[in-house]
């Protein structure tokens, strides 16, 4: 089959779309992923080892000025639905007319179109040219089901489950339903019926990219939602290697924690600087070996000694299973690979979606209570720190956790799926 597909967003959402277009062109189908990345020159150099087509979209350069000023309005809005609203404003709205121009053009060309769940640019294309579609849900957060709700609420039941996925799909509607109904208009299609089940949930096949042991399958998802698993990659290019300086660091003590904030470290050399000290301070207290990640740790005024390494980058798959634990901000693909690692964690959460993958580390015992990021001070930190290293029981769950997670494919089970649906439906 020609495959197009298309995504955007930060590495969390790149990341698995490279794994899975490497997956389809390995068995045997033609693809093409283009990628719109919030961070200008990143992907550039991005290459797949086995040949697909990658194309880099850059219709709107964002300044690290922009990145930075999008990141604080929507850690400064505390309710989700409007957090939401400020992020496709400020960082989707403005390439939603090119994204829509490549969907286009890969429905041209394509025989399936598989896209970000967020894309309704593709959903929408592939709609007006009669193709089926494939949406890619980064999280489970999203699927309707009368088992589990959006939330996060417990001993509702079905009916209040019901009744709060019904608010919480009007609301988005409200929201963002004129977003795709702009393109929908321009080629004269009716307005959308429903977001989620038209755009983030395929009917023809929505695949959860979320390992089974954190998305266990609800009784009433029909067998268009399939739950593929963590839609993971060898190392990527920009990602680098495990640097001498690391593993000097790793060989000299005890396993130390891992401290990121991933694409949520402010951008501005003040922020940097106070999230540097609430981490190195928190880890301080705690008495506790850290390497601490920050791209501008220098420009910050901070050190490396031989209790706290401070390190621009490093490949999660390389560093995490040497780490005693990860403290990390909560997004989907850094918790994946903390699971995956056999490793508990602490969440620092910025927004609703990570605080979500906060709950769900804790109900499957890896992790404790997450912390919001806008109430998480030094003492706070540490005393979950010192909580976590006196409760060996999590360090031993999120070992046999991650044993079953690194049986599972979650790549091999999305082409799989991809390829059953073609056929059934002949696409």
């Amino acid at each position: 089959m020609k495959i197009g597909m298309l995504t955007w967003g930060s590495h969390g959402d790149i990341r698995p779309f490279l794994a899975l277009a490497d997956g389809l062109q390995a068995a045997g189908h033609e693809v093409h992923l283009v990628i719109t990345s919030l961070e200008a020159g990143t992907y550039d150099r991005v290459r797949s080892a086995v040949g697909a087509k990658i194309t880099v979209l850059t219709p709107h350069t964002f300044s690290p000025e922009q990145a930075q000023a999008v990141g604080q309005t929507a850690y400064s809005i505390r309710d989700p639905m409007k957090q939401m609203a400020a992020i496709l404003r400020l960082a989707f709205a403005p390439a939603e007319d090119a994204m829509f121009e490549a969907a286009q053009r890969l429905c041209a060309e394509s025989d399936v179109l598989v896209g970000h769940y967020f894309m309704h640019p593709l959903q929408i294309a592939a709609e007006h040219a009669g193709l089926p579609y494939v949406s890619v849900l980064l999280s489970h957060a999203g699927v309707p089901s009368d088992y589990v709700n959006p939330l996060g609420l417990s001993m509702v039941g079905r009916g209040g489950n019901r009744l709060l996925w019904w608010l919480t799909r009007t609301f988005l509607n409200r929201t963002l339903r004129h977003y795709p109904d702009r393109l929908r208009k321009q080629l004269g299609m009716a307005p959308m019926r429903d977001i989620v089940s038209d755009v983030w949930v395929s009917r023809h096949l929505a695949l959860v990219a979320v390992s089974p042991q954190l998305c266990p399958r609800q009784p009433d998802w029909p067998e268009s939602i399939q739950v593929c698993g963590f839609l993971d990659r060898p190392n990527c290019e920009l990602e680098g290697v495990l640097p001498p300086s690391l593993a000097s660091f790793l060989a000299a003590g005890e396993s130390p924690l891992y401290m990121t904030f991933g694409s949520w470290m402010p951008k501005d050399l003040k922020g940097q600087t106070l999230a540097l000290r609430l981490l190195t301070d928190a880890a301080r207290r705690a008495n506790c070996r850290a390497i601490i990640q920050c791209s501008d740790w220098q420009a910050c005024g901070f050190s490396s000694d031989d209790r706290i390494l401070y390190a621009a980058a490093a490949p999660h798959h390389l560093i995490f299973p040497h780490c005693l634990a990860i403290v990390h901000h909560g997004g989907a693909g850094t918790t994946q690979s903390a699971t995956l690692a056999g490793k508990p964690s602490i969440v620092v959460a910025n927004l609703s979606e990570q605080e979500h993958w906060g709950r769900e580390l804790q109900r499957i015992g890896v992790a404790g209570k997450p912390a919001k990021r806008r109430n998480a001070t030094v003492a706070s930190l540490a005393a979950q720190i010192c909580a976590l290293r006196s409760t060996p029981a999590m360090g031993e769950r999120a070992r046999r956790v991650g044993e079953v997670m690194r049986q599972e494919d979650g790549v091999a089970q999305a082409v799989r799926q991809i390829e059953i649906r073609s056929g059934r439906e002949s696409f």
